[in-house]
């Protein structure tokens, strides 16, 4: 398993990125999101899922452990592969495509090409409860989410002395105003309005 990758932007398409990482070329695919988050002048840390099939081995890069996460998700959907939870996360970003399945929007995640209303509908049954239950967020709302990097940020700042609730409320505003934030920035961001 790759969980991540790092090193500098040898290639860069909105579809792909290869990296160059210690002398290696690693072809990523990407998501738009993804690709709107990356500057080809800076070295790069993506985190990775490694795809394998008969026919390829593919590696799917990710901004964020929350966008990988969601990726993961729609792939265990049938109906759903690798190509179109791609799309997926291209037209909405992970926080949305989180709404879109707790309230049910089935027009929603029909508006992304390649989605049928079945398997929208497939996708919401079988992925609701999961996506409720992991980020503990409520339907019909867009704050309460609770995430991977929300977590581990609240427990960077306990362990650097700061109080825990004044951490978890300068991080959920830290997340609204920048959902596709990473852990290490959301950090230094935080520590900046205490």
């Amino acid at each position: 398993m790759i969980s991540f990758v790092k090193g500098k932007v040898f290639e860069l398409t909105p579809t792909y990125v290869v990296i160059d990482n210690a002398g290696i070329g690693y072809h990523i695919r990407i998501s738009l999101n993804t690709y709107g988050q990356i500057n080809a002048d800076v070295p790069l840390l993506l985190y990775t899922e490694l795809i394998i099939r008969e026919d390829a081995h593919l590696l799917y890069g990710f901004a964020d452990p929350l966008e990988r996460e969601i990726f993961k998700f729609l792939i265990s959907v049938s109906g759903i592969g690798t190509n179109t939870a791609m799309l997926i996360l291209s037209a909405m970003t992970s926080t949305e495509v989180q709404q879109v399945i707790a309230n049910e929007d089935v027009a929603k995640l029909q508006s992304v090409k390649g989605i049928g209303a079945k398997t929208a509908q497939r996708a919401i049954i079988e992925l609701k409860d999961k996506i409720l239950k992991t980020f503990q967020i409520t339907p019909n709302s867009t704050g309460n989410i609770t995430s991977p990097i929300k977590d581990e940020a609240v427990s960077a700042l306990e362990q650097l002395g700061f109080p825990k609730k004044r951490s978890e409320k300068v991080i959920e505003n830290l997340l609204k105003e920048k959902p596709e934030i990473n852990l290490e920035d959301t950090i230094k961001e935080a520590l900046k309005r205490f």
